[in-house]
């Protein structure tokens, strides 16, 4: 047995030749009547995570700066409710589908499926349906392995969850390495063909302040989505180059954030996907804070970014903190927005028989 010093609850530390399981924390109950907990990744070179088994939401996230100062970077609550009452997605595992699909339909093999339209505003699916992956307490298991510390998150989506075919067997599985990298891996099997778009809706603010506004963003892409009205891709992609939307070197975030630009002002301000440079394993995109930094990377070929434009003043999160709007931003790996509606973009048409795989990495460093 290993005795697991840098996997435990808030507040404990999982004793020799015990379950690593025992080291989960009560964190309340969902509104669906499920039993939620807590557990605590402590990397080595400091990077210091804590996550809940509803909807492998990241909860806690403190980064150290130069003089190994810890700051919590990231949106989260002291009870399942905080979600439940605000915005639900904030730090958690999305599927069957992150982002949007148009009209809330789409057609495969000849069958058009129906789901529940949750964006209204946008007419749309939005994050896999009114109870998302997000809204599952998830089997967990955290891990050691050599100086790496971890937790798997797994579930089965039944056929016709959310109204999407197939079975699919998910698991997604956080990694802290010593180097300060949060690894995600995510991984799924089906038994019938479904699209299956998997992400992370983490929250970043590296000062740990009230804005992202004055902090640095840099995205490696040429090119980015247009949208209409209701936030869905229309037409082939754009170049940045002249827009708002170019970010191929550093800028600050708020600097262009209300340019009259229409299709920016669909957001109102960034919500939309850029079209990611390159291919294979590589770094996507870069954000800086006064004191810390932190690198995107991943094999996918889109990325959404979101300045929490619909983050409300009124809200307050984990010790009875306030929020700002646009005070935290998410950059998500994935697949295109509408894919199952756009036979032009890549297929997310997950088969019988293949498995889904695909890897992001943020590593966080110091300024």
């Amino acid at each position: 047995m290993v005795k697991m010093m840098s996997v435990c609850a808030m507040g404990a530390v999982a004793a020799a030749g015990c379950s690593c399981d025992r080291a989960a924390k009560d964190f309340g109950t969902t509104k669906y009547g499920e039993a939620a907990h807590l557990y605590v990744l402590e990397g080595k070179g400091g990077l210091k995570m804590e996550v809940t088994d509803y909807g492998g939401r990241v909860n806690r996230l403190w980064v150290p700066d130069a003089k190994g100062e810890l700051v919590d970077v990231t949106i989260g609550f002291d009870s399942p409710a905080g979600w439940e009452t605000t915005d639900s997605y904030f730090g958690a595992i999305i599927g069957r589908y992150g982002n949007r699909i148009a009209n809330g339909t789409f057609t495969l093999e000849g069958k058009t499926y129906t789901l529940a339209q949750n964006d209204a505003d946008h007419h749309a699916n939005l994050h896999g349906g009114k109870r998302g992956w997000d809204g599952y307490v998830w089997d967990a298991k955290p891990f050691t392995k050599g100086d790496d510390v971890g937790i798997v998150f797994s579930r089965v989506s039944p056929d016709g969850e959310e109204g999407f075919p197939g079975t699919v067997k998910a698991t997604v599985t956080y990694t802290i390495t010593p180097e300060n990298v949060w690894r995600i891996e995510y991984e799924g099997t089906t038994d019938k063909t479904t699209p299956l778009n998997m992400t992370q809706h983490v929250y970043f603010n590296l000062d740990g302040s009230d804005t992202i506004l004055d902090q640095e963003l840099q995205i490696a892409a040429s090119k980015y989505s247009p949208v209409n009205a209701d936030l869905a891709p229309v037409g082939p992609a754009a170049d940045v180059a002249g827009t708002p939307f170019d970010f191929r070197t550093f800028q600050v975030i708020g600097a262009r954030i209300d340019d009259p630009d229409t299709v920016l002002q669909y957001g109102p301000g960034y919500d939309h996907n850029w079209v990611l440079d390159g291919a294979g394993f590589r770094k996507v995109a870069e954000m800086r804070g006064k004191t810390r930094a932190m690198e995107v990377w991943t094999d996918q070929i889109g990325l959404q970014f979101y300045a929490g434009n619909f983050i409300k003043d009124s809200w307050k999160m984990k010790d009875a903190r306030p929020m700002k709007r646009r005070g935290y931003l998410a950059l998500e790996t994935q697949h295109f927005p509408n894919t199952p509606n756009r036979p032009d973009f890549p297929t997310t048409n997950l088969k019988p028989g293949e498995t889904y795989r695909t890897v992001t990495e943020y590593r966080f460093k110091t300024r």
